[in-house]
């Protein structure tokens, strides 16, 4: 047996095996997370199709290379730096996208909402917002009025805001069905709810860009579903045609709700914010002792 191990000793000892420290291996473990999720964004977007166009150009360029065809090498050594520029202009939705996913990964989250407890706190929604946000859809849809409504969560909707007019109004059906009323100034748009308040009026969302969704859906639907897939934001959409009511939230779509419903949707945002808020308030209690 010892023999053996004096054996498999003299194999190893010609092997050179480099001193590994902790920061190696922290970044290993970052450059692996980075890898995983380009890959991720890469499969489920444009992007995809862009890999397999840049290995057909590669391939190309390899076979230029080994033929030697000088006009093609000095073409797309000239055009590199111009097409780089212009994949990133053509792929900034993506892009931007990629990043705001990024940013809304619970580890990135919870390192910056510790950093304010009070405004975790108020971003949650009340039990009145949430009882007049029912009644006043409960109407709408009754009436067969559109309305588009858009509840902020942790990504700040300003440039949103800014698209409409300004309101600063608290939550209540009156408020909402008058905005939303046919052929009033402010009927047009969607309405943007912060802190439990009515923020602006007419503002305008992106619309999605998904194939996967019906063209039965008008532009009301299109923009709710929009919003919802750039911010994580909450939006109730009333149909003008059918006076359905449906949530988009995460870029997924709930329709056919009917009051329990729309109720029990409200009510997770209101059970998120406030968990949210009691990990926060923990963590800071902790840090304290």
């Amino acid at each position: 047996m010892e023999e053996l191990w004096a054996v498999i000793r003299s194999y190893l000892g010609g092997i050179y095996l480099p001193e590994i420290k902790w920061a190696d291996i922290l970044d290993i473990l970052i450059i692996a997370y980075i890898l995983y999720h380009l890959f991720l964004w890469i499969k489920t977007s444009r992007a995809w199709t862009l890999l397999k166009g840049i290995i057909v150009l590669a391939l190309f360029m390899l076979i230029a290379e080994i033929f030697k065809m000088n006009t093609i090498l000095w073409i797309t050594h000239n055009l590199i730096n111009v097409l780089l520029l212009a994949l990133v202009i053509l792929f900034q939705p993506e892009l931007r996208g990629a990043l705001d996913e990024l940013g809304r990964k619970n580890f990135v989250t919870r390192i910056f909402s510790s950093m304010n407890t009070k405004n975790a706190e108020e971003k949650g929604l009340s039990d009145r917002t949430i009882y007049e946000l029912v009644k006043t859809c409960t109407k709408l849809g009754k009436d067969k009025t559109g309305a588009l409504i858009v509840i902020e969560q942790d990504t700040p909707l300003g440039e949103y805001v800014s698209t409409g007019i300004q309101i600063e109004a608290v939550v209540t059906q009156q408020l909402l069905i008058n905005i939303f009323e046919k052929n009033t100034p402010l009927h047009d748009g969607a309405v943007i709810i912060q802190k439990n308040r009515v923020t602006a009026a007419t503002c305008y969302l992106p619309l999605t860009a998904s194939k996967d969704v019906t063209k039965d859906l008008g532009t009301r639907h299109r923009a709710g579903i929009g919003i919802s897939e750039v911010t994580d934001s909450m939006t109730i959409i009333v149909s003008e045609e059918t006076g359905g009511i449906s949530v988009a939230y995460r870029g997924t779509l709930y329709q056919e709700l009917d009051e329990d419903g729309l109720r029990r949707q409200l009510s997770k945002l209101q059970t998120s914010a406030d968990e949210k808020s009691t990990r926060i308030l923990k963590r800071k209690g902790g840090q304290a002792k």
